[in-house]
């Protein structure tokens, strides 16, 4: 079954011209931002490591391609793929997530898109996909993953911006472009530069949620969660009706054009799911998703948009980002997981809990309250903890470093790789001496 995809609407500030200056600065990105070409290719020396929560959960299962993968679990693109998603195309990688009935959910592409960028979009599918032990909808995500292997979804992920230009866009996938694919630790991210904002979460939300979820009024859409699907477009129903979502004027012709092909209900919910995330807590407005929606930040939610909030609570979705993320390779400095309100990617970093450190700069990470799990990079890197040492129990188990906060709602506990120092309000600690 193919589903159309969905569009966001353009940032009311772009225009016809800024979008070709965006084309223009894509086509040099690679080079400005400091992207080498072991960025694109499949020759690596970092491995990823698989996603960990603190409750036992089902995980979709990502598995080598065929042909052989790289250590990423990144190939060339299959033969069964490559003659429509082709070389002249210039997709020229692939990756996937299989299904527990055999279905396979494909990702493929292009060759200017970086392997970090890569495995965020997979980490991303992965984290919509595992299991929510204890929630409503999300126990057993399963049922979702197999509807969207049956319904055939394809990411793809496409070189430069969504200027028109590029041809693989007209191919069956979603496409998720270049240009709004930010990455932990690059410079787009660590900015929040919304030139280049972060849409991987919303543009996989859509795929998971036209092709898994389910969209009710047609039934071609159906889903593998209709009770879910009417509530969120109940809520979705209330945020039009009430003017929390959408209500603009500028956004009267873009409201038709939706209602027309039925995706509000996607929409809205992407709304939503980017603030739930932290995605719009450094834009420079009132409100967020481009100042079209009431809610700015999660916790503006419930008092904002109560159904919005809602649906978010213990339904489907993680209150934290399951996947590991990998911390781009030319990042140097302290990556703090800890919100500050002075550091405009917190507003979104707060909900990571398990990151890797790539390349050979000297790093340091803030944990946050959460339990993390920590892997260092070939530099030095230090792990800043809130209190004095006393107040944690620490432990070095054939390599493996854990250290408990004993106070509670503070640090949580953090297990440790490949890491040479531990710094506390009182002592730093070389790990070498635990």
């Amino acid at each position: 079954m193919n589903l159309m995809n969905k569009r966001p609407f353009t940032n009311s500030f772009a225009t016809s011209v800024k979008k070709g200056l965006l084309a223009i600065l894509i086509s040099t990105s690679l080079v400005a931002c400091g992207s080498s070409s072991s960025d694109k290719k499949t020759t690596v020396e970092e491995t990823i490591t698989p996603p960990v929560t603190t409750t036992p959960t089902t995980t979709p299962t990502i598995t080598t391609a065929n042909p052989a993968s790289n250590d990423l679990g990144i190939s060339v693109v299959p033969d069964e793929l490559k003659t429509t998603y082709s070389a002249a195309l210039k997709f020229d990688r692939y990756t996937k997530v299989d299904t527990t009935n055999g279905g396979v959910i494909h990702i493929i592409a292009q060759n200017e898109i970086m392997e970090n960028q890569i495995v965020r979009a997979r980490g991303i599918l992965q984290h919509y996909l595992t299991d929510f032990p204890g929630s409503v909808y999300g126990a057993d995500k399963s049922v979702v993953a197999n509807k969207m292997a049956e319904n055939g979804a394809i990411l793809l992920l496409l070189n430069g911006v969504d200027d028109g230009t590029n041809a693989g866009a007209e191919l069956d996938g979603q496409p998720l472009f270049y240009g709004e694919m930010q990455v932990e630790g690059h410079s787009w991210y660590i900015t929040q530069n919304y030139e280049y904002r972060d849409a991987s979460f919303e543009e996989i939300l859509h795929l998971v949620h036209d092709y898994g979820i389910g969209i009710d009024q047609g039934a071609e859409f159906d889903g593998a969660l209709p009770e879910y699907q009417a509530d969120i477009r109940a809520a979705q129903v209330t945020a039009v009706s009430d003017k929390l979502w959408a209500w603009p004027a500028d956004r009267a012709e873009w409201l038709a054009e939706l209602t027309a092909e039925n995706s509000l209900s996607q929409e809205y919910l992407a709304s939503v799911v980017d603030t739930y995330y932290g995605l719009w807590g450094a834009f420079d407005s009132e409100y967020g998703m481009w100042g079209s929606y009431i809610s700015k930040t999660r916790d503006d939610m419930p008092t904002t948009d109560p159904q919005g909030a809602a649906i978010m609570d213990n339904q489907f979705f993680h209150p934290y980002l399951t996947y590991n993320a990998r911390i781009d390779e030319r990042f140097v400095g302290v990556f703090s997981l800890k919100f500050d309100a002075n550091l405009s990617y917190t507003h979104h970093a707060q909900y990571l809990k398990d990151i890797t450190l790539t390349g050979t700069n000297d790093s340091n990470v803030i944990v946050n309250q959460l339990d993390n799990n920590i892997t260092g990079n070939s530099g030095i890197n230090t792990i800043v903890f809130s209190g004095q040492s006393a107040q944690y129990q620490i432990s070095n188990e054939n390599g493996e470093v854990k250290v408990q906060d004993l106070q509670d709602d503070r640090d949580g506990t953090n297990t440790l790789d490949a890491v040479e120092k531990l710094q506390f309000s009182d002592i730093t600690i070389e790990v070498s001496d635990i």
